[in-house]
């Protein structure tokens, strides 16, 4: 079992930095909508999050849920995302497999670690 912390678009990543830093988090979901319902688009301002979180702790997993898509995949990835939550863009699309494919391979080629 691991133990995850989430922060909210508004919530700096220095709200967790302490937890962090003490190695008592094993993955930070990094939520690129307020959470609430899906179908939102993505919050460019939160791929920063990302960043600072992957560059200070490169050994800790960074997940993104909300508004990722085949349009804003690369861009989680390139900030450093290397897990993904992708309702809408799943449930949503015609062939729920390709969607799901297009994710993971951005993943892996930005994050081949991932």
């Amino acid at each position: 079992m691991g133990v995850g912390v989430a922060i909210k678009p508004k919530t700096p990543v220095s709200a967790i930095e302490s937890l962090l830093d003490a190695k008592l988090v094993d993955l930070v979901l990094v939520m690129t909508v307020e959470p609430g319902f899906g179908g939102q688009a993505l919050i460019p301002d939160t791929l920063d999050k990302v960043r600072q979180v992957r560059e200070r702790w490169p050994e800790v997993p960074v997940e993104v849920d909300g508004g990722l898509n085949n349009d804003t995949i690369d861009a989680a990835a390139e900030a450093g995302a290397n897990v993904v939550v992708a309702g809408s863009a799943v449930l949503g699309a015609k062939d729920p497999a390709q969607a799901i494919a297009v994710l993971r391979e951005s993943l892996l080629r930005h994050n081949p670690a991932a």
